[in-house]
């Protein structure tokens, strides 16, 4: 019987006549079990031989520990909320390594989602900074509007801020992914979609100057969840709820990807058609994880609004959509640690080197994804498990090779 393999989960079944799997599980060539290194997690990569699911969380500990240790490295506060702003981009980078990685769908618009949550708690924090029952500054110079608009009414909660930073961009994007996905648009059309929608949500916000005072953006969060935003110990506290966001969206996607659900996904990455075959609705399946990368990015807009102290619409059009996506390529697409990595390096290196060199950082950046595409296509997590598979001796000398030049792990079929 066809079955969904246990690990990254692509659709396997019976071996093909000429195959080389010999009827008992077993591998002719060498020997070993079929599928060998499919059920093993992404993080029990960094472990060589073993497969032990308590590897993920040991390393899951160690690095929630040493990030929560690094605010005292740091120690001066504008590095501390840099690296808050890093943990936030790491949130998004999770969430398109679920689509992008795991389901196969290149999602080139997650600025949108990302504005929404970020929307979300900067109209919160607006009204939080607004005396009484007076408006907000920027309605008295743009607008005639004598009390608050109903659409910002409900922001006065907190609670309410929260909710709907994460539910308003998983519920568009379930809206949009089922009529989508219905429709079996996919590939380079579905990416191209996407990132018309980022295109209309900028235009929208742009042109909606009453509401959400243009391109001028959201800003002046003097008060921060009751914090002042210029007390020596804001920095740390943002640092710690941008933590404990990327945290919880690691351990969601880990568990998720190690489900039944996250084997559908990536068999529907791998055979879209098989999975349609044995019964299942890979509409259904690719509309959940469209919708969970977008909750996720909807949470880092929202913790990313206090952080960085602005919200506008330059921060969410086409152009920081697409370093999104480069922040999982360069990472590795298919780990989720990888994600969480390429994020932080490509901010961090991006920062120091704008520091240092303004004018240099775009071309370093379109240098730095020639380089991942061209030769480097497993990003940073695909070399460490290639480097790993060359030192360790696993497969023949010219799978081993292979794996260095094209980031492919040899005793994982590509």
């Amino acid at each position: 019987m066809t079955t969904i393999d246990e690990a990254e989960g692509t659709a396997t079944g019976p071996a093909p006549a000429g195959g080389s799997g010999s009827g008992d599980g077993r591998d002719d060539a060498t020997g070993k079990p079929q599928g060998k290194g499919r059920g093993r997690s992404p993080m029990s990569y960094l472990a060589p031989g073993t497969a032990s699911p308590w590897v993920g969380r040991l390393v899951f500990v160690a690095v929630a520990v040493a990030l929560f240790l690094l605010p005292a490295m740091l120690g001066e506060p504008t590095r501390i909320r840099q690296f808050s702003e890093y943990l936030c981009y790491a949130m998004i980078a999770v969430g398109i390594d679920i689509a992008w990685g795991y389901g196969g769908m290149l999602v080139l618009g997650q600025g949108l989602f990302f504005g929404l949550g970020a929307y979300a708690m900067g109209m919160y924090l607006t009204l939080e900074n607004t005396k009484g029952d007076a408006l907000p500054s920027f309605m008295g110079l743009y607008s005639d509007y004598t009390e608050l608009p109903w659409l910002w009414k409900p922001f006065n909660s907190q609670a309410f801020a929260w909710v709907a930073a994460i539910l308003v961009p998983m519920g568009l994007a379930a809206l949009l992914g089922l009529l989508v996905f219905k429709r079996r648009i996919r590939g380079p059309y579905f990416a191209i979609l996407t990132q018309a929608m980022a295109l209309v949500f900028w235009l929208l916000l742009v042109g909606q100057l009453q509401l959400t005072s243009g391109t001028n953006g959201l800003t002046n969060f003097s008060l921060t969840f009751g914090r002042n935003k210029f007390a020596p110990s804001t920095p740390e506290f943002l640092y710690r709820l941008a933590l404990i966001g990327l945290l919880v969206v690691i351990a969601v996607a880990w568990i998720l990807m190690r489900s039944r659900y996250g084997k559908l996904l990536t068999a529907v990455r791998d055979g879209e058609n098989r999975v349609r075959f044995l019964g299942y609705d890979p509409a259904v399946v690719k509309t959940i994880g469209f919708a969970v990368a977008a909750g996720m990015a909807g949470l880092a807009g929202a913790l990313s609004a206090p952080i960085i102290g602005i919200v506008a619409p330059n921060q969410f059009t086409i152009l920081p959509s697409i370093l999104m996506v480069c922040w999982v390529a360069v990472g590795g697409r298919g780990a989720i640690w990888g994600a969480v990595l390429g994020a932080i390096v490509v901010s961090w290196t991006k920062t120091s080197v704008s520091e240092a060199r303004p004018d240099d950082w775009t071309y370093i950046q379109g240098a730095l994804f020639i380089l991942v595409v061209g030769f480097i296509p497993g990003g940073i997590v695909g070399l460490v498990r290639s480097g790993r598979a060359f030192v360790f001796g696993r497969g023949s000398r010219k799978d081993k090779l292979a794996a260095l030049t094209h980031g492919v792990d040899p005793e994982v079929p590509a």
